[in-house]
């Protein structure tokens, strides 16, 4: 584990091409993984999807246009096709009867199916070699160089800047509007607003991981940190953080394979750390559910092994007369657990044993009884 730890730091800090991708990488991360957090609490996952995919005919068309492959181009052409799409899904769902999802996906579509055709006409040009717009497919990390990087660090400070002085009105039209237009904040605007900053979060991504995988740096860095808390300044924090990391370490990672796509392996570090937050996270795991409810499971089990008790007792007037395990397990057909049961009982002073393997229930065991039926 050591000599892993020492080996991936050592690849990171001895190459510049990867210490750049990297850091790109993990400002993207950052960015794209707050903003996911807002849009997976308002339940439009696929919004970053439809965005991501609305972009690629403004890439296309900027590079029609002005004949230009610079970075800054490109990213303003997504930018511009990223918001008309916005608009786009704001007034199908304010002028239609659809519901949001339905925009979304009907964007998605129209808008990546565009793209797609203007990119197979480029493809036909004598300017077809000189594009390589296909990159933006998939992406391509390695490409990456120190003034793109810049350019993100720029447009990621603008938007966490926005994202900290809007927090108070983001936070209130995301979880209830009705209470902000009291208030007098315009719900839609401030809407409209956080959905653009996602368009900047996600036309800066394009070139590390593509259209096609770009939804996933918005959702699984939130899916993740939401395994972990209910508190949307520590989700937005950690989904930040799982999206940092998993680029980072998705760089390197790639960098120690030639033929290892670096946007890819950074999407499927995010799809890990999403992975093991669903099993293993405390607040909503999957292992610690099944251990709350495997002692909710056996509290009841023991619960009900006392009422037999209680029932036997009472069957004999009272008297003193010790059950064996084997009663008891005729008894509990229905909860079993009786060995396990009986130990935790005596232990709680509840039952007490009063012959070799025959118990008898106390009169502790007896007031615990009686006292819940008269709570029920």
């Amino acid at each position: 584990m050591h000599n892993t730890i020492m080996e991936f730091l050592s690849e990171l800090f001895s190459s510049y091409t990867l210490r750049v991708v990297a850091l790109g990488a993990a400002v993207l991360g950052i960015i794209s993984g707050a903003l996911g957090a807002f849009a997976v609490l308002r339940k439009q996952s696929l919004l970053g999807d439809a965005l991501s995919h609305a972009a690629l005919p403004g890439i296309v068309l900027a590079f029609i246009i002005t004949s230009s492959k610079a970075m800054p181009v490109l990213v303003l052409g997504a930018a511009a096709a990223g918001w008309l799409a916005t608009l786009f899904i704001f007034a199908i769902t304010r002028y239609t009867k659809l519901k949001n999802d339905t925009a979304l996906g009907v964007v998605l579509s129209v808008f990546f199916g565009f793209g797609l055709v203007l990119l197979s006409y480029i493809q036909k040009t004598p300017r077809a070699a000189q594009a390589g717009l296909e990159k933006f497919l998939f992406g391509q990390a390695a490409a990456m160089m120190k003034e793109d990087v810049f350019l993100m660090v720029v447009a990621g400070v603008i938007v966490l800047v926005l994202l900290v002085l809007f927090w108070k009105e983001f936070k209130l039209t995301s979880f209830d509007p009705d209470f902000a237009k009291s208030m007098g904040i315009s719900v839609r605007k401030y809407e409209m607003l956080l959905t653009s900053l996602l368009v900047i979060s996600i036309v800066i991504g394009l070139q590390t991981v593509g259209v096609v995988l770009m939804s996933a740096m918005v959702v699984a860095p939130a899916a993740a940190a939401r395994q972990w808390t209910d508190k949307l300044s520590i989700m937005v924090l950690l989904s930040a953080f799982f999206g940092a990391a998993a680029g980072v370490s998705g760089a390197v990672i790639s960098s120690m394979s030639a033929k290892m796509p670096t946007g890819p392996t950074i999407v499927l570090t995010l799809s890990s750390i999403f992975i093991l937050s669903m099993i293993f996270a405390p607040a909503r795991g999957i292992v610690w559910g099944w251990l709350r409810e495997l002692k909710n499971r056996r509290a009841i089990q023991t619960e009900a092994v006392l009422e037999d008790f209680y029932f036997l007792d009472a069957q004999h007037g009272g008297m003193e007369r010790g059950h064996t395990v084997k009663v008891l397990r005729t008894m509990s057909l229905g909860h079993g657990g009786v060995e396990r049961s009986i130990k935790k009982l005596q232990e709680e002073g509840f039952i007490r044993r009063v012959e070799d393997k025959k118990w008898v229930i106390t009169p502790k065991g007896s007031k615990h009884i009686e006292s819940k039926n008269i709570e029920s």
